[in-house]
């Protein structure tokens, strides 16, 4: 984890209950880490158990309170509705939901099917909506909370060589803003976040060739590449109370890219 000195702390997340999906690496790891280094009772939620146990292991070892993994895979709701429920049993009800899992295999147009297509949306969408909808009944007898959602400059750009993910992504939006207004007047507020090409381990490892990363930081106002604790602070911010009258928007971070 970064170094926080410097960097704002939030009295209104101690102890508060967050809970992440996808957080056993990349940009959904950076979140729980700055969560938990925040006092948040956060859990996570993710399908790769060696790296979701190593993070609670060297969270543990930086003498910040481990956080709760459950390992879960998200295309089955009956699952993740009963890790939300584990998680709730545990820990309290959750204050705060981050639903950030995804993947961006790349996938030509052509090669699509509607079995594909089906499986892209329950990786990338389906979950989202009910995560919030497993969520709301606690956050709501608690007296309200904070949704924040993950989506991506994808489809504003707009990206080709993997339609599916750029569709859902794009659906995020309308998501967080439906929702917002739903969950409005319980005092529930739902943000998005859209980060832009940041360099994870796994953008690294499978995209990040240096012709590729050269063309991104020209088309971006910030000539450096974009780092996961830079989406992490936004989502902080966004999860706390100091951002208590913000709720249907979207921001991005992607170094001026969009």
């Amino acid at each position: 984890m970064d170094n926080a000195d410097g960097f704002a702390r939030y009295p209104s997340l101690n102890d508060r209950v967050a809970l992440v999906t996808g957080g056993g690496s990349g940009i959904g790891a950076s979140i729980v880490e700055h969560l938990a280094a925040q006092g948040a009772k956060t859990a996570f939620l993710d399908i790769a158990q060696e790296s979701s146990s190593a993070l609670t292991g060297d969270l543990a070892r930086c003498g910040i309170h481990a956080p709760l993994f459950l390992r879960c895979d998200l295309r089955d709701i009956g699952a993740l509705r009963a890790a939300i429920g584990e998680t709730e049993r545990r820990l309290g009800p959750v204050r705060i939901l981050v639903n950030n899992a995804a993947s961006d295999d790349r996938h030509p147009y052509a090669d699509v099917t509607p079995e594909y297509w089906d499986e892209r949306m329950a990786v990338n969408l389906r979950h989202h909506f009910f995560a919030i909808q497993a969520v709301a009944p606690g956050m709501i007898a608690a007296g309200g909370g904070s949704i924040v959602n993950l989506s991506s400059i994808s489809w504003k750009l707009p990206s080709t060589g993997y339609p599916a993910y750029v569709t859902a992504k794009a659906a995020i939006v309308g998501l967080t803003r439906t929702m917002a207004h739903e969950l409005g007047p319980s005092h529930i507020r739902v943000n998005c976040v859209m980060p832009g090409w940041i360099a994870t381990e796994r953008q690294r490892r499978l995209w990040m060739t240096r012709e590729a990363v050269q063309k991104a930081i020209a088309a971006q106002a910030l000539k450096r590449q974009i780092l996961p604790e830079e989406v992490a602070r936004l989502a902080l911010f966004l999860a706390a109370d100091d951002s208590s009258g913000i709720t249907s928007q979207s921001y991005v971070v992607d170094g001026g890219w969009v």
